[in-house]
């Protein structure tokens, strides 16, 4: 597969915010939404196979979720994505890679397509899910919870968007697609939400 820009424009997505801006403070749930009461742990993904994966089994772990895909400028990202990986697993971090075709139709392959690409080209061993999408109505859960926790920053603008809860399931902070896996900041708010 080749890469591609990711806009159409063939330059970074210029609507996300900068991860280091005031406004990126994270916000509470508001009121009484059903979504704001619901936890992470009620949320059930599919993994790449098409077996149930509900978030549940992540529980006592801290989750980066990142909606993944394979022709973006932003791909290359699966390489620190499984650095990180491999550097936290053993202490409590799971990467969840999500697909999605949302943005630029830029993950158009199937399943079993996506998981030989990660595998072949990234070497990753991380868990992916099936293909899910990110905006509108028919958004995943999962967005759905993490927006009513973080406020609009959770909201994916672009591919390799970045969530991360922490061990107790409590969302902690949302990074655009340009916050590299490797950025000090990701990697300390990792580092902190680690089980004890």
């Amino acid at each position: 597969m080749s890469l591609v820009a990711c806009n159409a424009a063939g330059q970074s997505d210029s609507r996300e915010p900068n991860p280091k801006t005031q406004e990126d403070a994270v916000m509470p749930s508001e009121g009484n939404d059903a979504s704001a009461q619901s936890t992470v742990y009620d949320v059930e993904f599919k993994t790449i196979r098409g077996e149930p994966l509900p978030f549940s089994q992540f529980a006592g772990k801290a989750v980066l979720v990142v909606n993944t895909a394979s022709r973006c400028g932003y791909t290359g990202q699966y390489a620190g994505l499984q650095e990180l990986y491999e550097t936290f697993s053993d202490q409590g971090l799971v990467v969840l890679g999500v697909p999605s075709n949302d943005f630029g139709g830029q993950e158009p392959g199937q399943e079993a397509e996506i998981k030989t690409f990660c595998e072949i080209n990234y070497g990753v061993t991380f868990p992916l899910t099936s293909k899910v999408s990110t905006t509108g109505t028919e958004r995943h859960a999962f967005w759905v919870a993490a927006k009513a926790a973080l406020g609009e920053k959770a909201q994916p603008k672009w591919n390799f968007h970045k969530v991360l809860v922490s061990a107790d399931g409590s969302f902690v902070q949302a990074y655009p697609s340009g916050v590299k896996p490797a950025d000090t900041e990701l990697v300390a708010d990792i580092e902190r939400s680690l089980p004890n």
